[in-house]
């Protein structure tokens, strides 16, 4: 059985990140899996810019993005294995994968990263009555026939769900001639970035439906017609508040889930509110050894975030490498009034670097104070404008405060 230093799973933004990252901290036998044909991820369908502009400065396709990673991991001589569908993970950090050239393969590794990405939820997750014609599609699978293949999915488009994948495709079904009737998201408030809510929908007047959903398709063999209908407070249709759009095209922008099938198989212990592993400072899962980073850990809005933690992550896989062990004592952090999670959720006794935390809000705050404690110790508190779930907060743990630690850490969100 072939032995590496480091396999990666995933080829995408987070995976290409950790393995530059490593190779540039000493880590030399690197392997990263990829399933589809070229690295890249899902940055390759996203032909809009706007990424890169925390990590580079600069304004960037998705394909620009990967580009740069892409050619790093090359300068570098990192090994990546493309067309590569990794089938199995135990907690020994063995991985078995398939691909043509070589037919079923296990090989084991010192460290594993999980830079697996996510999923989009589907009809079926959202429970769409009606008939089931042609028509109806994740937003993620109509922009890539459209960018990658060529193919526009319909010329009458109604989206539901406000994820920026959708408000995006909004946009770009309307610049190729497609007629995109509205917007409807459930909450009674946006799930998309506050800039793609102006660019996607109010500058080309597309209607936001906040507080609705679809509540009925119809169609024999393509979609002709949609039923969308007001919730309540309760998230359930209100009758009498039905509207109708005739539409041949329905896409679904309803929420991501981290793809974590091989996490659940090596028996990693996972945060049923991101649907990722549990991960200490150092980016560890429960099982020794194993990492995660990126979509699969949690879902982020920005790929610059992506890989910065992707970064992190392998800085904490050469830190393992290196002999630096895990403390017993462990504290825990987790999400408080008005935070519905936190990222990472462990800190270890031992951490003598700054940790961020990542975590979201449960609901909209005009001015908020975030407020960190250990046990019964407040360690910050600070005050911000505009808080909103679809934006990804960061929080601080600074070397400084990780002396003051009484006990687990709580973070919290309230008006101020």
């Amino acid at each position: 059985m072939r032995h590496y230093q480091a396999v990666i799973i995933g080829g995408g933004s987070a995976g290409l990140s950790a393995a530059v990252t490593l190779k540039e901290n000493g880590i030399e036998d690197i392997l990263v899996l990829e399933k589809d044909a070229e690295a890249g991820g899902i940055l390759q369908q996203c032909i809009h810019n706007g990424f890169g502009l925390q990590t580079f400065k600069e304004q960037l396709s998705g394909p620009a993005y990967a580009e740069r990673f892409i050619r790093k991991a090359e300068e570098l001589n990192v090994r990546v294995l493309c067309g590569t569908m990794v089938t199995g993970l135990n907690d020994r950090r063995e991985v078995t994968y398939v691909n043509p050239e070589e037919g079923y393969v296990t090989v084991s590794a010192d460290v594993v990263i999980l830079a697996v990405g996510c999923y989009e939820r589907s009809r079926g997750a959202v429970e769409i009555p009606g008939e089931r014609p042609a028509g109806i599609y994740t937003a993620g699978q109509a922009q890539r026939y459209l960018n990658i293949d060529g193919y526009l999915t319909g010329r009458n488009v109604f989206i539901l769900g406000s994820g920026d994948i959708g408000l995006i495709m909004a946009r770009r079904m309307t610049l190729e001639g497609a007629k995109v009737y509205g917007v409807a998201e459930l909450m009674p408030y946006s799930n998309g970035l506050p800039r793609n809510i102006k660019q996607c929908l109010e500058d080309f007047g597309i209607p936001l439906y906040l507080s609705h959903t679809v509540t009925h398709v119809y169609g024999k063999d393509r979609l002709e017609r949609i039923e969308v209908s007001k919730v309540g407070s309760d998230l359930k249709p209100i009758p009498g508040t039905e509207m109708y759009f005739d539409v041949d095209t329905l896409l679904l922008s309803v929420g991501l889930i981290p793809e974590n099938h091989l996490a659940d198989e090596a028996g990693i212990l996972m945060d049923p509110r991101t649907k990722g592993p549990v991960v200490d400072d150092n980016y560890m899962t429960s099982v020794p050894g194993i990492f995660a980073c990126g979509n699969g850990l949690h879902v982020h809005d920005l790929v610059d975030f992506v890989t910065l933690e992707a970064a992190r992550s392998a800085l904490g896989a050469v830190r393992w490498l290196k002999g630096t062990q895990t403390s017993d004592k462990i504290y825990k952090a987790s999400a408080g009034q008005g935070v519905s999670y936190v990222v990472p959720g462990r800190i270890n006794a031992s951490c003598d670097h700054r940790v961020d935390f990542f975590f979201r809000v449960r609901q909209n705050f005009e001015t908020a104070q975030i407020t960190m404690k250990s046990g019964d110790k407040v360690l910050r508190t600070l005050k911000k404008r505009k808080l909103m779930p679809s934006v990804m907060e960061q929080l601080p743990l600074t070397e400084k405060m990780l002396d003051e630690l009484e006990g687990d850490i709580t973070i919290e969100v309230t008006e101020a």
